[in-house]
């Protein structure tokens, strides 16, 4: 019953973030992006806890995403968006280990691991031109989301946990990548409302499903 309260608020909230960043709202912004980050957790906290240590794993994820999502509403300010990046980078190394703690290595790895990596070749490719000094930075962040990517690919061929919950699992991870790229298209090739009205919702569906991805493991 509360997840469906959390989800309505979610929705007004996410509708008034897509709003304040049409209009470029710093006050819009930081008057609803963390209170949205902030279910992530509530949603998290709330759930069954089947297992503790994909929980505590996945919990420290979105507490450090949290803590990126501020930093990155001041995307015009190079220093802070760059600690919001090295926020966001912990937090997808605790989402990794979430899954790979969870799962080990199955036939899901390697088969991750052959589609993502030539994927997030290209990617780093068409972004290095406009990188400039934050290329290093950069190229740490592509191979984190990517070996995220991979742990939940790992995840998904885990027999221990049910279809839907494994699914639930992948897709966010996969969502979660995809908008990543429009976040690194906005800061690095071109700033337009299109990659924010494209990449927040996903983003937001991402960590919600990895966030609910806590009660449905048993």
């Amino acid at each position: 019953m509360y997840e469906i309260w959390i989800i309505i608020a979610a929705f007004i909230l996410l509708a008034g973030l897509l709003i304040s960043e049409k209009k470029e709202s710093l006050k819009g912004i930081l008057s609803t992006k963390p209170f949205l980050s902030a279910l992530f957790i509530l949603v998290a906290l709330i759930q069954p806890h089947f297992h503790l240590s994909y929980y505590h794993l996945i919990l420290c994820g979105l507490i450090f995403c949290f803590i990126g999502d501020i930093c990155l509403a001041f995307f015009f300010h190079r220093l802070v968006f760059t600690l919001g990046l090295a926020a966001f980078l912990i937090g997808h190394l605790f989402y990794t280990a979430a899954f790979f703690v969870s799962a080990g290595t199955t036939a899901g790895t390697w088969i991750s691991f052959a589609a993502i990596t030539p994927l997030s070749g290209i990617v780093f490719m068409k972004l290095r031109p406009h990188l400039g000094s934050m290329k290093g930075p950069v190229i740490a962040y592509i191979v984190i989301i990517s070996f995220m990517v991979i742990g939940a690919g790992s995840l998904s061929f885990c027999r221990e946990f049910s279809l839907s919950d494994r699914l639930l699992v992948l897709l966010g991870a996969v969502l979660f990548y995809i908008s990543d790229l429009f976040v690194a298209r906005h800061r690095f090739v071109k700033k337009t409302i299109i990659n924010r009205y494209a990449g927040l919702p996903m983003y937001n569906a991402a960590q919600f499903m990895l966030a609910f991805s806590v009660g449905l493991t048993g």
